[in-house]
């Protein structure tokens, strides 16, 4: 089998190389032609400068070592275009056919080509991803039982805690707390406890999740937690996407 050395081309364009194109003809006349005639490689060669110009020998030549003397020759290497131009030039059904052989390939290619993804299209899995998470965690705090109080968990559809969204962001906890408290979203109180401004919470931007009942000596408390909504978690992605800082 000879083997192709070199040559500058894209590797996600589909090409064919003059001996594979040669080949490929010799074979189809073998099956459809009575008195096949056979084509040279080095017939081929001289035609292509003929049907593609001075370009086929510019952008197109390409070399392979033969698989008898190990020496290296001449050869073209064809994209689909050039290819069924070259297969034009002996027949009509050539071109055709190796148009279809062409795009099969292309076919191929592409199932082979992982999908890429943007930042946005990760950030958006990583978050159904979490959020899968934390449905299941809570399914699981339904089922267990509760010794003492009663189970006023705040509906949770759709938001993240802020560590959770600093996870799926990508960036640190501290500084999603620091770009919240800048852009007015939330506030410390005098505590020191994150609480949401009414304004973020009318807008749907932040959630307030209120905690099941807990037993304390001085009696039975409950909790709340502010948690991002995928609004203001989009939002912020979208900003991250253009390159602003967090």
């Amino acid at each position: 089998m000879n083997m192709l050395t070199q040559g500058n081309f894209n590797t996600n364009e589909v090409t064919m190389s003059s001996l594979e194109i040669v080949d490929f003809i010799n074979e189809y006349r073998a099956k459809n032609e009575s008195n096949p005639v056979q084509l040279r490689h080095a017939d081929f060669m001289a035609k292509v400068p003929k049907v593609l110009g001075d370009k086929g020998l510019r952008n197109f030549s390409d070399t392979y070592i033969h698989h008898q003397n190990g020496q290296t020759y001449p050869c073209f290497k064809l994209p689909k275009r050039e290819a069924c131009l070259m297969a034009m030039s002996y027949s009509y059904e050539l071109q055709a056919q190796i148009f279809d052989r062409m795009t099969a390939m292309e076919e191929a290619l592409k199932a082979q080509k992982p999908v890429e993804l943007s930042r946005m299209d990760l950030i958006q899995l990583a978050l159904a991803a979490e959020q899968e998470n934390i449905a299941l965690k809570q399914h699981v705090a339904v089922l267990e039982p509760k010794a003492k109080g009663l189970d006023r968990i705040a509906d949770c559809t759709n938001v993240l805690g802020i560590r959770e969204s600093a996870k799926v962001l990508k960036v640190g906890q501290n500084q999603l707390v620091q770009y919240l408290i800048d852009h007015k979203v939330v506030y410390r109180d005098q505590h020191g406890k994150i609480q949401a401004y009414q304004k973020s919470v009318d807008q749907k931007l932040i959630h307030v999740v209120t905690s099941a009942p807990r037993l304390f000596e001085s009696g039975e408390k409950v909790f709340t937690q502010v948690k991002l909504t995928q609004k203001l978690i989009t939002r912020i992605a979208k900003w991250l996407e253009q390159g602003v800082a967090a």
